[in-house]
């Protein structure tokens, strides 16, 4: 039995070295495979037979057994690129995908492109999972396939002006008139802001001084883009073409601070000229053309010292130089469509839009495994959880050791070409010397053979 054994002794090096080979030469043939983790080959000997002895301390062994397919997850090099979703992960994490069954896969490889719906998908046309976020910021809980919006993005009205100026304390005292408002004014600043339906509208805010350290600001609008029968006559000039919509006043202490900022009144009350005085400080209430009624912005022109307990200097203040703007905001802007966009390295998906905002729109999921090795390769560089995997743990990017997200750049294959011309000269010459194995025990037994003659 021990001249035939170590036949099977020989086949069973060839099997393994040959099954050897085949894990080399698929590692070589994937070296350009973007985010294709090597494996490597494991051996174990068989159990071995005893030929006596105290124990069975006598033992011969009965050849080796191909263990294990081993996989190196180790980082890859990356390489830049000019796409944007070409992602690479610099850490231990894994791209969570979904196929149209909804089955889940595990991928190193981060080419991604949009679909015809604007979905994120790999180039197998499994859908990229993460997190969405909607138009108020907000992240959802659940992961989902991660798309860009389609449609125009939803305007926002303005509700808030700041006004930053300083105005000149030497300025002469006077009232302001709506038939010549510059002539009559201290100080004019225009800003564009926007309705409900996202249509701008430019308001200009007269200053005008009406005692020591004393001013009353008038915001006026073109009759054009407000409901003007919503107005007194009083507060229409028609020759210019505007209407007077809200006015307040403003104090400043003697070191010129703002001290008190009053309630606004409206003027779209048609039944009188004087308007009607607001509740709230600095919030006024306009009537446009097309758009929701009694729309209310709130002029804000810092933190009074009397009326808000603040410093007054943080915006309008009262010096004794020439009068001019510091800052201007609103917080409105008009729809806008989906321009291009940027994925950070915390998986958060940015889009620029067309109206100038730029928001968040979804934020990437990665997984990582308690055993990456017990991962189960499925193809299309994807892998499968196991039960030796154990189940993944998902979250954003960045966190819980999931690594960071690189875009315009590709993980490449962890292949070592060295290496792996090494392991196939070691697999080739172990296949050969376990054949020549086999016909030494051939031509032991042909011996035996002869014997008999």
């Amino acid at each position: 039995m021990g001249i035939l054994s170590s036949l099977f002794t020989g086949v069973s090096g060839l099997n393994a070295n040959g099954n050897a080979l085949s894990v080399v030469g698929n590692n070589i043939a994937n070296i350009s495979t973007v985010g294709f983790k090597s494996s490597r080959s494991v051996f174990a000997d068989l159990v071995s037979s005893s030929l006596g002895g105290a124990g069975g301390a006598i033992q011969t062994g009965l050849g080796v057994a191909l263990n294990g397919v081993q996989g190196d997850f180790s980082q890859g090099s990356l390489s830049t690129t000019s796409n944007s979703l070409d992602l690479a992960i610099d850490g231990n994490g894994f791209y969570v995908l979904r196929d149209a069954a909804g089955a889940a896969y595990y991928s190193r490889a981060g080419q991604f492109h949009l679909d015809s719906q604007n979905r994120i998908v790999d180039p197998s046309g499994f859908f990229l999972q993460g997190y969405q976020v909607n138009t108020s910021g907000l992240t959802t809980a659940n992961i989902s396939g991660v798309s860009l919006p389609t449609t125009t993005a939803p305007p926002n009205p303005t509700s808030t002006v700041d006004i930053g100026a300083n105005l000149n304390s030497q300025s002469t005292s006077g009232a302001f008139l709506l038939t010549n408002p510059a002539g009559t004014a201290g100080f004019t600043t225009s800003l564009t802001v926007y309705d409900s339906v996202g249509n701008s509208h430019l308001l200009t805010t007269y200053f005008t001084k009406t005692a020591p350290n004393t001013w009353t600001y008038d915001v006026v609008g073109s009759t054009s883009e407000v409901v003007t029968s919503n107005y007194n006559a009083a507060n229409i000039n028609a020759t210019l073409g505007i209407v007077r919509l809200a006015s307040g006043n403003l104090t400043f202490t003697t070191s010129g601070a703002l001290d008190t900022e009053s309630v606004v009144t409206s003027y779209d009350t048609p039944a009188t000229a004087a308007g009607a005085a607001g509740s709230t400080v600095g919030q006024a209430q306009i009537d446009f053309v097309g758009a929701t009624p009694n729309q209310t912005i709130t002029f804000n022109f810092g933190t009074s010292v009397t009326t808000d307990g603040g410093a007054g200097m943080n915006l309008t203040t009262q010096f004794g130089a020439a009068s001019g703007l510091v800052q201007q905001s609103q917080n409105g802007f008009g729809a806008g469509a989906l321009q291009t966009f940027s994925v950070e390295t915390n998986g958060m998906v940015n889009g620029r839009f067309s109206n100038g905002q730029v928001r968040p729109l979804a934020q990437l999921a990665l997984a990582r495994f308690p055993d990456p090795l017990g991962l189960v390769r499925t193809g299309k560089n994807t892998f499968a959880e196991s039960g030796t995997s154990g189940q993944p743990l998902i979250g954003a990017a960045t966190s819980a050791g999931l690594g960071r997200v690189l875009s315009n750049t590709l993980e490449l294959s962890n292949v070592d070409l060295g290496e792996q011309f090494i392991d196939m000269i070691a697999a080739q010459r172990g296949f050969q010397a376990n054949s020549r194995v086999i016909t030494t025990s051939d031509e032991v037994l042909q011996e035996l053979v002869n014997l008999k003659r």
